[in-house]
């Protein structure tokens, strides 16, 4: 089971959140000048990249606030979940991120989700 923990709430099961899709999109400034065109690539083109992706999630089942979280696409582990008023933190920043034990060893739940056996 996977838990994701809400920055409002704290930690939860998956099945309390849904995805809405990636985060940071710019909404055109000026809608009534923009072509047909610009305006079906604002709408429904995102990146899907294998790495790092940012993504907003809703806990639809909880406090219904939303919040942005920074995922590896290719490991679905979750770097980092901030919430939507905060800035859109670097790949530096992610990169020097703390996310494993002294050990070495990955640290259980870190970048906020947390798997666990049942």
């Amino acid at each position: 089971m996977l838990i994701i923990n809400c920055p409002y709430c704290g930690p939860r099961e998956q099945c309390e959140f849904t995805n809405g899709g990636e985060a940071h999109v710019a909404r055109p400034s000026d809608p009534e000048k923009v072509s047909d065109k610009e305006w079906s690539e604002y709408v429904f083109f995102r990146s899907n990249p294998k790495g790092i992706y940012f993504e907003r999630w809703v806990h639809s089942h909880g406090c219904k606030k939303w919040f942005n979280a920074v995922r590896d696409t290719s490991t679905d582990k979750v770097l980092k979940v901030y919430e939507i008023k905060d800035e859109k933190p670097s790949l530096a920043d992610l990169e020097n991120s703390n996310l494993t034990t002294p050990s070495g060893e990955p640290e259980v739940g870190s970048g906020n989700f947390t798997v666990r056996k049942i």
